[in-house]
């Protein structure tokens, strides 16, 4: 009995680590609440724990706009905060801290250069 129950728990949590929560588009341009000083966009692929993909910070200031950035990353453990550096094409870094809360993302930055906002809240665009 207690066999079947370990083995019902270990395919939960195999399960749950699985979900991919980052996937998708997230951006602040949908914000009420927000300063629209700019937008910060990030489109995502996450393969189990390895994050891929793209962002850009777009703003009306011309020293605000990043270009296009790599982004690279970890998941942690249960997939619920990964940990994320952006690469300019300039060959300026930051890094930053995600967590994921059913369809909107709390962005910190944890250290680097300028290229991003120190704290934002994301909403998913799309998938």
């Amino acid at each position: 009995m207690r066999k079947i129950i370990l083995f019902i728990l270990f395919i939960s949590f195999s399960a749950y680590s699985q979900a991919n929560r980052f996937t998708g588009t997230w951006s602040n341009e949908n914000c009420k609440d927000c300063s629209k000083k700019y937008i910060l966009k990030i489109t995502m692929a996450q393969s189990n724990n390895k994050i891929y993909g793209t962002a850009e910070v777009i703003s009306d200031n011309a020293e605000l706009n990043s270009g296009i950035m790599e982004v690279t990353g970890n998941v942690y453990v249960l997939g619920e905060k990964a940990q994320i550096t952006m690469k300019s094409p300039k060959g300026s870094s930051a890094g930053a801290t995600l967590y994921v809360n059913e369809d909107v993302i709390q962005f910190n930055k944890s250290g680097g250069s300028d290229l991003v906002p120190k704290e934002v809240i994301l909403k998913k665009l799309y998938e």
